[in-house]
């Protein structure tokens, strides 16, 4: 893949070189600060706890000018979708990142295993829930959905000091329905309930509520136990749709 890096986290990693990239990031520069709206960008900034300044793109335009920036490009190849993803996340405003998160989940089936250090470095980068959930749900889920094997790492990230690398191994069976590995599943949750932060907690109710979606029971009789563990706001987040 042509990507190299120094340690697993806060890595610095070479950008593949990508004919691809080239066009779709010259396409994608031009075309997004030409539809820029700053008092919308300021609204955004503030919103997201100013974390990135932001272009002041609506999701509906952002859409419609990155339809615009992939009309009749090639197929991506792994190096394509990891240089695209690096030369996003190097760009300072929001909708970028937005891009690129974008292209990974539609093209997560072109990515291998080896692409999770990328992933990871990207859930770690300036991070915020407006990246990472996406990320989690569609494409570190779609990774380990591809090759179980990579739950092992799953394993490290959900005892990571890094709250937003736990969030991310909490949340990363979120679409895989009957393929949820329940047993991970339930110790994730009962190894961060203690957790502190709010991003933690509501993960950890989330994940469980969109399990209950397929095996309520399963839930209800997990949170029946470990109460005493979970937060309250897990709690709830968990039986929202399903009751006590």
């Amino acid at each position: 893949m042509g990507v190299t890096a120094s340690g697993t986290s806060g890595a610095r990693f070479e950008v593949p070189d990508s004919v691809l990239a080239d066009t779709v990031l010259e396409r994608l520069t031009t075309l997004y600060p030409a539809a820029a709206d700053p008092h919308r960008a300021a609204s955004m900034r503030a919103y997201m706890k100013d974390i990135a300044p932001f272009l002041g793109l609506t999701t509906p335009e952002r859409r419609a000018l990155s339809r615009t920036v992939l009309l009749e490009t090639d197929r991506p190849d792994e190096a394509d979708c990891t240089a695209i993803a690096l030369r996003c996340w190097r760009l300072p405003e929001r909708e970028y990142r937005y891009f690129a998160v974008d292209y990974l989940r539609r093209h997560v089936t072109r990515l291998s295993s080896g692409f999770l250090p990328v992933a990871r470095h990207l859930v770690s980068t300036v991070s915020w829930w407006d990246t990472v959930d996406a990320l989690a749900a569609h494409v570190v889920g779609g990774l380990v959905a591809a090759d179980p094997r990579l739950r092992t790492d799953m394993d490290a990230w959900i005892e990571d000091d890094d709250l937003w690398v736990a969030r991310t191994a909490l949340l990363h069976q979120l679409r895989h329905k009957e393929a949820t590995d329940t047993g991970r599943l339930f110790a994730y949750c009962v190894r961060q309930s203690g957790h502190p932060d709010f991003f933690i907690r509501k993960a950890i109710g989330w994940c469980l509520r969109e399990y209950a979606k397929t095996d309520p029971r399963a839930v209800r009789d997990f949170v029946a136990a470990e109460r005493a563990r979970l937060a309250p706001l897990s709690v709830r987040e968990a039986l929202k749709n399903i009751g006590p």
